[in-house]
């Protein structure tokens, strides 16, 4: 489990971090727009660095930051940046959401993060683990706090969270003045339930897109909408 991850472009070393590369982070980096070309972009919880490295593989912002509050993990992020092709971009600073925004002044075009989101009352022996998967390393209402504070004007904020938190989250967004434009509501299987939301938000409030993913017909078939989404990434797709 603890193997490199090779995608088309990069490699993710994920030996020192408790949550490995998932579906969930591919996902988000693939989904979120970068139509608006983004000067500085903000990944929040970089946990590998994964998400930080699609944005940078997919668009030419000058600035690409991450932050980390697990050392391991934020080490970890450290190295894959710099042994990416995108080095002289990407930058990961080791801290909390509120020890970044009370000490940056920057203001970000894009800002996206995958959220810990496991609220069940029960923990691990694992900490590191716990920090990565529970909310309370990071309230969702917290999370839009930040992110009000640190998305430009006109900026995008994109997340991957629980179907079933989708409104409890976009009421919070709207109380911090973030309004939905777009939603993928995303499946495993045309069988299954839907189980995560992809959301991107803005402080302008527009007619909202609101699409669907499935990502597979049976196992390891994979549909040609998730085979579009994430092909320049995955290296048997």
């Amino acid at each position: 489990m603890n193997k490199p991850f090779r995608f088309k472009e990069f490699t993710i070393q994920q030996d020192k971090t408790a949550m490995k590369v998932g579906t969930d982070g591919v996902l988000l980096g693939a989904w979120t727009s970068v139509e608006h070309n983004p000067f500085a972009v903000l990944d929040i919880g970089a946990g590998t660095g994964l998400i930080a490295l699609q944005l940078a593989q997919r668009c030419h912002a000058e600035v690409i930051d991450a932050i980390e509050i697990d050392y391991n993990a934020y080490e970890q992020a450290v190295d894959n940046f710099e042994n990416s092709p995108w080095s002289d971009r990407l930058f990961c600073y080791h801290a909390s959401l509120d020890e970044f925004v009370a000490e940056i002044e920057d203001t970000y075009d894009l800002i996206v993060s995958n959220p810990p989101f496991y609220t069940e009352n029960y923990k691990t022996e694992n900490t590191q683990r716990d920090t990565a998967r529970f909310t309370d390393a990071l309230p969702f209402d917290e999370l839009l706090k930040g992110v009000s504070k640190l998305l430009e004007p006109t900026g995008i904020f994109s997340t991957i969270i629980p179907c079933k938190e989708q409104e409890h989250f976009i009421n919070l967004a709207e109380a911090n003045g973030l309004f939905p434009h777009k939603i993928c509501n995303v499946r495993g299987n045309p069988k299954a339930d839907f189980k995560r939301s992809l959301l991107s938000f803005s402080f302008q409030k527009t007619e909202i897109v609101t699409e669907e993913l499935i990502i597979e017909t049976e196992r390891h078939q994979y549909t040609d909408a998730y085979i579009s989404l994430t092909k320049d990434f995955y290296l048997k797709l």
